[in-house]
């Protein structure tokens, strides 16, 4: 579990500010089931942090907790530095935006946005002008008088949004906010809600169970499971280093090699010899079962061909069982020399680059490609390297 290298870290020499949330091994039952299990999580003050899993994992459940629509079983729960544990929802300074965005559909445009200043007593000129500016920020400008019915259902959530972000909560707390957009209107929605986090700096905690929409989104993931995180970082860290074996299979797809010790070497069931990234865990050979590999980060090429592979690259033969062309980009299913499947992204460059059923290839990868993970699949570590044959870490 990363803590240290990915954590957001005050100037040297200041006062570390108060972490905007803080959830401080907080655990939830439901009738005797584990929702969520002893997590201790901090979001720093303006950051974009996606919790990313699958159903079931505790991540809706963890934003109910910081919204307080559910009580932890243990625990605490601080924001700003303020203990909330059992603060009523109503007395949070957060704003939830929910998969449905529950806008009341006799209000205007601006009455919907207006709504939660008004109960708060706002004056009418203050009003007037945050929801315009507000509206403003999201692109609804002049759709004030609009009947929020007649907005189509991207409209809609830029309305749920100005509604939540208006009141200037220290957090927004979204779950599965774009769950109901067609894929092109969610696309634009995620470059959208992400500029919207940089220009208004309000702490967002975004849940949702879709990869890239955690990636593209987040300045920092936690990857959920059984109601704990496995892996916590940036996102590019945590797609190219997962820390176990369920994160690297949730994070898109993965070649997983098996491997075994041999005198200080990791070596494939072929007995080749194959490093990986280095890393924290170099000294526990013994506990690395697997090594880990993106579909786009190997390479092929025909077999016999008189390119000669550097120190710094694995290599191992394979047959091309299935070819599946997708225009830019062609999927390869191979079988390796010991019975192993593989699967391979690659660009459609020239004709003669493209494989088919039956051909023998050599699939070759840089060994800061890889990475190594734990024997047990729900053990956390940081990823590691191998020596390789030439003893080299």
């Amino acid at each position: 579990m990363t803590t240290t290298n990915d954590a957001a870290v005050s100037t040297e020499g200041t006062k570390k500010a108060p972490p905007a949330v803080r959830l401080e091994n907080v655990t939830k039952e439901f009738k005797g089931m584990v929702a969520v299990d002893d997590l201790t999580l901090e979001l720093a003050a303006g950051e974009f942090f996606a919790l990313l899993g699958p159903s079931g994992c505790g991540k809706t459940t963890t934003l109910r907790m910081v919204g307080g629509f559910e009580q932890p079983s243990s625990g605490k729960i601080f924001l700003g530095g303020e203990d909330i544990t059992w603060t009523p929802p109503y007395r949070r300074d957060v704003n939830t935006v929910f998969q449905s965005y529950a806008l009341f559909p006799h209000l205007s445009v601006f009455d919907n946005v207006a709504f939660g200043l008004r109960r708060k007593g706002k004056d009418k000129d203050d009003i007037k002008r945050l929801v315009e500016e507000h509206l403003e920020i999201l692109g609804l400008g002049g759709f004030g008088p609009r009947p929020a019915t007649q907005l189509s259902g991207g409209q809609q959530q830029r309305v749920a949004l100005a509604r939540a972000l208006v009141n200037q909560p220290k957090v927004l707390l979204l779950d599965e906010p774009m769950g109901a957009l067609d894929a092109k209107i969610r696309k634009t929605m995620q470059l959208e809600l992400k500029r919207i986090q940089r220009e208004v700096g309000i702490t967002f905690l975004y849940v949702t169970h879709d990869q890239d929409e955690a990636m593209a989104l987040g300045d920092r993931i936690a990857v959920m499971h059984g109601g704990k995180y496995e892996d916590l970082g940036a996102p590019q860290r945590v797609y190219d280093e997962p820390a176990t074996q369920f994160v690297a299979e949730f994070l898109g797809a993965c070649n997983l090699l098996a491997v075994t010790l041999d005198h200080g070497t990791l070596r494939l069931p072929d007995g080749s010899s194959v490093g990986a990234r280095p890393g924290s865990m170099a000294s526990k050979l013994d506990q690395i079962a697997q090594v880990g590999v993106r579909p786009e980060k190997m390479l092929l090429r025909r077999e016999g061909a008189s390119e000669v592979p550097g120190p710094a690259t694995n290599t191992l033969t394979a047959t091309v069982t299935t070819t599946i062309y997708l225009g830019a980009t062609s999927e390869y299913e191979l079988v390796t020399s010991w019975g192993g499947p593989l699967h391979i992204l690659a660009q459609n460059i020239s004709e003669e680059d493209r494989f088919v059923p039956g051909d023998h290839v050599i699939v070759t990868w840089e060994k800061d490609h890889g990475f190594a993970l734990p024997s047990s699949p729900n053990a956390v570590a940081a990823p590691i390297t191998m020596a390789n044959s030439e003893g080299e870490t």
